[in-house]
């Protein structure tokens, strides 16, 4: 009697998933240090949005336009580059597949890349920015406000004397702050507000009231015009942000899409020879 050796097939489990973390990782760790070194290599040229100096943009607009396609440009080299290393990572997942399900999970991976990128960028920007800020301002002056950031120069004319009178100039400064910022809303600087920040003023610098009235008329339209260029600068901020972010999206769709078609099809392979070094 014969004997069968034939062994019974067992089934085996193929992973199918559909996000492959490993290569997104690496494809946004690559995006967020590439976006680091552009912004700082165009922050040092003067190639920034945003400047913490009182006169920033008022002399070129060709610069703040500048500055705003280099950040788009930075978005899509950055992002796109961690897209491409996204895709190019990435396993295959089946021959069977069609091509538009493998291209789409390619650029899926190159999108979530993105997403991480940006959350990463975000919360690191946010600590460092939250560790500058409580450095910046020591704990001990708590009058300290906002508005002698914005408005330093302004009040540094609002207080200008030869002598200088009783008080606490530090508080006289940050309340003048205050009152100052109010005055930039729609209503205007109320008649007591202003009465009274010229008592301070004459106080403080022992000038006439005139003139000390006369100071604060100047510094409410000064106020004013620093508040309305600091909005300005906020709106062209957030919106170059924001265009840059959809364009870095973009890009690193299509960057994952081209990298998955270089794997599967094994072109541009990456070869080093220490001959050639």
């Amino acid at each position: 009697m014969e004997t069968s050796d034939r062994l019974t097939p067992v089934p085996v489990e193929i992973r199918t998933d559909f996000v492959h973390w490993t290569p997104v990782i690496a494809g946004a760790l690559v995006a967020s240090a590439l976006s680091l070194v552009l912004i700082t290599f165009g922050s040092t040229i003067g190639l920034s949005v945003v400047s913490t100096a009182p006169t920033w943009r008022e002399a070129s607009a060709t610069l703040a336009v500048l500055s705003g396609l280099f950040l788009l440009l930075a978005a899509v080299l950055s992002f796109g580059f961690g897209g491409y290393v996204a895709g190019r990572l990435r396993r295959s997942w089946s021959e069977t597949v069609h091509n538009e399900f493998v291209e789409f999970r390619d650029g899926a991976h190159g999108l979530v890349s993105w997403a991480v990128a940006v959350v990463l960028s975000g919360v690191v920007g946010a600590m460092i920015a939250g560790a500058v800020a409580a450095k910046a301002v020591p704990s001990a002056t708590p009058v300290a406000s906002t508005g002698d950031a914005l408005i330093a120069y302004d009040l540094d004319r609002l207080f200008r004397a030869d002598r200088r009178g009783p008080g606490d100039l530090a508080y006289s400064r940050a309340e003048a702050s205050r009152i100052l910022l109010a005055a930039t809303s729609r209503t205007g600087m109320k008649p007591d507000d202003r009465g009274y920040l010229a008592r301070v003023v004459a106080t403080q610098t022992g000038v006439a009231q005139p003139e000390a009235e006369r100071r604060v008329d100047e510094a409410v339209v000064a106020a004013t015009l620093a508040v309305k260029k600091a909005r300005q600068n906020g709106v062209i901020l957030g919106f170059s942000i924001a265009v840059s972010l959809l364009l870095g999206a973009a890009a690193a769709w299509y960057a994952s899409c081209l990298g998955g078609q270089h794997r599967d099809q094994a072109a541009l392979p990456i070869k080093w020879s220490w001959s050639r070094a």
